[in-house]
């Protein structure tokens, strides 16, 4: 977030984002592309006096001559890649754009089981026999399928072009990194299986979970989490009802090992 004495372009409305996956998207690549902008966090009972819509996030552009608002986080990252052409959000080769495009579309658009049976909580940790349905592990696969095919297409492809490639989705890291961080969470937050995940899929998780810039967001989701207001009952101990499932948080300092397949 900006703190410079001019008043940015930009100004994201959304909720905390230590539970909100989709506000987090948002702010996850203004903060990764250094996109100067204001923040404006509320509880999730107050979104309906802000969005007419009643969802969040939403970004008020003040650029434009008048004050727009542009809700919806996909959009909210076209628009954002579109103001800021030079910092490509998305891939610079075509076919990489496109690939990362029908990327986060799924994305966007899929995945409902995870979604609706497993919230969004940065900090919570989930051990015992934490239910995973079959459809959850088709959501699971599906997944492990989406980032080892990027990876291997990208890496063919950069090399091709003779260009870097820095480990992320489609090379660089973009809007597709972005709308997946959040699903990484849930892998760590449920002990989601990564039985059949490739080395390329689980390397790809070990570079975001050691890049600098998002080690200094979950930083901010902790921090988050100190403050009582943040607290969201709703997503906190979801299996309360089951005595074989243990409610528990992952501290700051746990690692991720490829080698084993999971977190400590």
């Amino acid at each position: 977030m900006t703190d410079g004495k001019q008043q940015p372009d930009f100004h994201l409305i959304g909720t905390h984002t230590r539970y909100s996956s989709w506000t987090c998207r948002a702010e996850t690549v203004l903060e990764y592309f250094n996109i100067p902008y204001t923040a404006q966090i509320i509880h999730l009972s107050e979104v309906k006096n802000v969005s007419h819509t009643g969802f969040v996030p939403l970004l008020e552009c003040r650029s434009l001559g008048e004050n727009i608002r542009i809700n919806d986080s996909l959009a909210i990252c076209e628009f954002l890649a579109e103001s800021n052409p030079d910092l490509n959000l998305w891939p610079r080769d075509r076919q990489l754009r496109a690939l990362a495009r029908s990327a986060v579309a799924e994305m966007h658009s899929g995945f409902w089981t995870l979604r609706n049976n497993y919230g969004t909580n940065f900090i919570a940790r989930y051990t015992g026999n934490v239910p995973v349905s079959e459809q959850a592990k088709k959501e699971v696969e599906r997944l492990l399928v989406i980032w080892d095919s990027a990876r291997r297409i990208t890496k063919t492809r950069l090399a091709e072009l003779n260009e870097k490639d820095e480990g992320f989705l489609f090379g660089q890291f973009s809007i597709a990194d972005a709308f997946f961080w959040p699903v990484l969470w849930r892998f760590r937050t449920y002990n989601l299986p990564l039985d059949n995940a490739s080395i390329e899929a689980l390397t790809w998780m070990e570079t975001m979970w050691n890049n600098p810039v998002m080690q200094r967001l979950a930083h901010n989701y902790y921090r988050q989490a100190e403050l009582p207001e943040t607290k969201i009952e709703h997503y906190d101990d979801i299996f309360r009802d089951r005595a074989d499932v243990q409610y528990g948080s992952f501290p700051e300092g746990w690692t991720f090992s490829v080698a084993e397949k999971r977190y400590n």
